[in-house]
């Protein structure tokens, strides 16, 4: 995962609104098995307002980008979805990994860690305060979803 942190660094420049979780998720069962676990994240951040739909297709773009030029398969697949492409959702690739809402939120923790070696997070001199969804709030997204692709799968909501 060596390399996420440059693509991070030069994708996160892209930013993007929010909006809130309807009843029925048309990603369930597609993308991801039933969601098994539920959590509200309030956030410090607030969206950027130049920030929209094509801006945060970009951002994960770079960041699925980043992740073929690994020198291994990627260990997780990540998508914007949404009409307004405000719902990130991260699939293991590999059985075993995201198993757990406590793996789900160590990968969180990781790229927590790649965000804050980015120049948005220097600019606003919020490095040591925001986390991976304070970013993922900054750039509109309203909804994180992780699973492993198989049987788990853990939605948090961005407020």
């Amino acid at each position: 995962m060596r390399g996420l942190g440059a693509l991070a660094l030069a994708a996160i420049v892209v930013a993007a609104p929010a909006a809130a979780q309807p009843a029925g998720d048309r990603h369930e069962g597609y993308y991801y098995p039933k969601v098994t676990s539920r959590e509200v994240y309030a956030s410090r951040a607030r969206a950027l307002p130049e920030v929209d739909r094509r801006k945060r297709i970009g951002f994960v773009t770079g960041i699925a980008k980043q992740m073929t030029e690994l020198p291994y398969p990627a260990p997780y697949a990540l998508f914007a979805k949404g009409d307004d492409a405000d719902k990130l959702i991260i699939v293991a690739n590999q059985d075993g990994t995201l198993a757990t809402v406590y793996r789900a939120r160590a990968l969180l923790a990781t790229l927590t860690a790649f965000a804050r070696l980015t120049p948005l997070f220097a600019e606003y001199a919020v490095e040591d305060l925001f986390t991976f969804l304070d970013l993922a709030k900054l750039l509109g997204f309203r909804q994180v979803t992780v699973s492993d692709g198989r049987g788990f799968a853990h939605q948090i909501r961005i407020r």
